[in-house]
């Protein structure tokens, strides 16, 4: 029988080795029912090897895992979700032509004489809507790539509901949406843990962390430097428990001016893969020594602006000028030789080959290019320096250029992908999301490293959804909503609620935001 007294989640010297890699070491994590617990740490400090224990995609090497006091042993997610246990993943785990009540039922379905009773299920799903003001109950037969990031989120949630969820992981929960669903994703955890739920969430946002989390676990090389009270920490003593160092949070005044015009788009338009026009007549500028950054939540056409810059995506119509010459026809190959890096959204599918190690990842964009090539013939040896280089600048874990990407977590594979792109020498960087999942130790570098770009004479442009990122490199915001620019505006003259605003299309009046360019 469970210990009602007992806390909701205990691991006990959890350790989880992959060769001779330990990504766990003896972990402890406790985790007082109804409270929110953070988990924080650099890139490979194993926090999601640890959630994915608990959740049962991992075994272990050692160690407990107890719930309520009884112990446990996950052989698979189906065992954690029987445990009362649920995950809510930062891609989500939503088929996207299924409607919502598929989606939440799917593989607990449940039946009336053999067959699947939807309206039982229909009614599970509305109590549960109606005891934490979930509005899901209003989309059931809508197919969930119609839904907007928020309402999937809390498709996710009200799915682990539904499953009996009484311990609830968040990885990072926070990372697609606006300023304004943040704020009704904290209502959601307060309303959760009121109720007796208990949840852990990952996250790189220390101020988040603080804000939304009762007590926080620090990791650190696989090991559990400490957990403290949220109200009794700041953001500096979290960051040096993170890294073993002073983290500095403010980016130096700039001291040098914009210069020409680098790259100028005119009246682009694009489309994405079904025909849907993302880009609706976008003109934008950016000059050399300057950042231009664009803030907006995911799937607003920054995605489809950005691949047509690059290259990756022809446009419907209108220009791109880059130095003054017409792209229009232009390969991607021809527009990296021109001196356009680029450092991709999707690391995993567009920034890396993950069956390559890091010496052949290294070469990608560069197989045309001195001095890793001459003669016609690749330089195999320039090739690997540059690849040690990389994993050296920018603290890529495990330093092994002979490791296969795939073996790489998400955060080293992101620092991996941005100094291959930032050392090209390019004369304009297009970096789309640089520091997502990466942990702020070496988000204090990449911004450090963008800066020192800028300062020396390059162009950035710069995309991401967070907002502290965008309003501190940013010389000038544009903020994107439904394939056009709402508004552009200087970043030390607006909040961010303002912004927020701005992304969800409400920043300006109808005919503002048809008359608005980003000009110098």
């Amino acid at each position: 029988m469970s210990d009602t007294t007992a806390p909701a989640v205990e691991l006990d010297g959890i350790t989880k080795r992959f060769g001779d890699v330990v990504a766990n070491d003896g972990v402890d994590l406790t985790v007082d029912s109804g409270t929110v617990h953070a988990l924080v740490g650099e890139n490979g400090a194993g926090k999601t090897t640890l959630m994915s224990i608990l959740y049962g995609l991992y075994d272990s090497d050692g160690g407990t895992i107890r719930i309520d006091g009884d112990p446990r042993q996950f052989d698979s997610p189906r065992d954690a979700i029987d445990a009362g246990v649920g995950m809510i993943h930062q891609h989500f785990q939503l088929i996207d032509t299924m409607t919502v009540v598929q989606n939440v039922i799917l593989g607990h379905e449940p039946t009336d004489s053999g067959l699947v009773d939807e309206d039982d299920a229909r009614d599970r799903i509305r109590e549960v809507c109606d005891t934490y003001g979930f509005d899901v109950d209003q989309y059931l037969d809508t197919p969930v790539e119609e839904l907007g990031v928020g309402v999937q989120q809390h498709v996710e949630i009200v799915k682990s509901l539904y499953r009996g969820a009484d311990v609830l992981i968040l990885d990072e929960p926070t990372a697609v949406l606006t300023p304004q669903e943040v704020e009704e994703l904290y209502d959601v955890m307060e309303e959760l843990t009121e109720d007796g739920r208990s949840l852990i969430f990952i996250t790189h946002k220390l101020e988040e962390a603080m804000t939304a989390a009762d007590e926080i676990t620090v990791l650190r090389d696989g090991k559990s430097v400490g957990t403290v009270d949220a109200d009794a920490t700041t953001e500096q003593e979290l960051a040096r428990m993170m890294v073993g160092r002073d983290v500095l949070f403010d980016t130096e005044e700039r001291t040098t001016e914009p210069g020409d015009v680098i790259l100028e788009t005119r009246d682009l338009r694009v489309r994405d893969d079904r025909g849907i026009e993302q880009v609706s007549g976008v003109d934008l500028t950016v000059r050399s020594g300057e950042v231009l950054g664009i803030a907006g939540v995911d799937g607003n056409g920054q995605a489809e602006l950005v691949e047509a810059i690059t290259g990756l995506r022809p446009a419907e119509s209108g220009t791109v000028t880059f130095q003054g010459e017409n792209f229009e026809g232009m390969s991607r190959r021809e527009r990296i030789e021109s001196g356009i890096a680029y450092v991709p959204e999707d690391r995993q599918e567009k920034g890396l080959v993950q069956d390559y190690n890091l010496v052949r990842n290294a070469l990608l964009g560069n197989q045309t290019i001195e001095p890793y090539v001459e003669g016609g013939f690749i330089d195999w040896n320039t090739v690997r320096e540059h690849a040690a280089d990389i994993i050296e600048a920018y603290d890529v874990q495990p330093p092994n250029p002979d490791a296969e990407a795939a073996s790489l977590s998400g955060g080293n594979q992101q620092k991996f992908v941005v100094g291959r792109e930032l050392e090209r020498d390019p004369d304009l960087i297009v970096a789309s999301h640089p520091t997502r999942g990466v942990d702020i130790g070496s988000i204090e570098f990449i911004h450090n490293r963008l800066v020192d770009m800028r300062d020396t004479g390059l162009g950035v442009l710069l995309v991401s959804s967070k907002l502290d990122e965008i309003q501190k490199l940013s010389d000038r915001l544009a903020v994107m909503y439904e394939g056009e620019f709402v508004d552009v505006v200087d970043p030390n003259d607006v909040t961010e609620s303002e912004i927020g605003l701005m992304m969800a299309g409400r920043g300006a009046s109808e005919s503002d935001a048809e008359e608005e360019e980003v000009q110098p």
